[in-house]
């Protein structure tokens, strides 16, 4: 039989196996669990046919059996997204900071504040506003997301781009058709 480190193969492979699936239970996402799971079946089949199988005959086994299993495993990885949501799982830029939406939960002042912003692993953020403080609670835009050290708010009551005025617009003016009378007819 192969052995490594006075050890054989397929009991190397078990146990080396195991120790990446623990270590991707420690640290999710560093897909370690895709070659544990094909290492520790490579392992269970060499220790059930190393005593049929000699020497050479079963390493081909036990690396057909990685590979095969290991394919296996990144499909069924890939499709079950244990993540959750395609591509939830995956590190985004600071860029992606831009636009989002949250709630001060330390006053926000030119100098500094914190912020929580909707979604993400750690959703606090160290924030800072353009001018004036923005207080504890209110709804705060990103404007900048700086690098995602330091995000730049504004508070979503301040925010005001051309379709908001449009709207206002109408609200003007169809409150202004509501107050007038309605004009009839009388001739008819």
């Amino acid at each position: 039989m192969v052995e490594i480190l006075g050890e054989s193969l397929p009991l190397v492979l078990l146990v080396v196996g195991v120790i990446l699936t623990i270590a991707e239970a420690i640290a999710p996402g560093a897909h370690l669990i895709v070659l544990g799971v094909a290492l520790v079946v490579a392992g269970l089949v060499g220790l059930a046919l190393g005593p049929f199988i000699g020497g050479g005959a079963l390493a081909v086994a036990l690396a057909a059996t990685v590979l095969l299993v290991g394919g296996v495993a990144l499909f069924a990885y890939r499709e079950l997204d244990i993540y959750g949501g395609k591509g939830a799982g995956r590190t985004s830029d600071s860029d992606s900071l831009r636009g989002r939406t949250g709630r001060v939960t330390e006053r926000v002042t030119p100098s500094g504040g914190q912020v929580k912003l909707t979604g993400g692993f750690n959703p606090y953020y160290t924030a800072r506003s353009i001018d004036g403080t923005i207080e504890e609670g209110e709804e705060v835009f990103v404007i900048d997301p700086g690098g995602g050290n330091v995000l730049t708010v504004e508070s979503l009551g301040v925010v005001e781009d051309e379709i908001d005025r449009e709207l206002d617009l109408g609200r003007v003016t169809d409150d202004e058709d509501a107050e007038r009378e309605p004009e009839y007819d009388l001739e008819k």
